[in-house]
């Protein structure tokens, strides 16, 4: 059978528990050595296509 809590939940216990799950985070953020552009860190670069100041994408300006 089913075990059954023997209080009921508080509205301020239920709320802690569930207030964390919902946050989001923002990405992290890293400027483009190359060009100055935003970008996601650890990934070439969108723009220019540079990662680690050597050409890894051949864009076409």
């Amino acid at each position: 059978m089913a075990i059954v809590p023997k209080r009921k939940t508080s509205k301020a216990r239920r709320d802690k528990r569930r207030s964390s799950v919902w946050k989001l985070e923002a990405p992290a953020l890293s400027r483009c050595e190359k060009c100055g552009e935003y970008k996601l860190i650890h990934r070439v670069c969108g723009s220019c296509g540079y990662y680690r100041n050597r050409e890894v994408i051949k864009k076409e300006a």
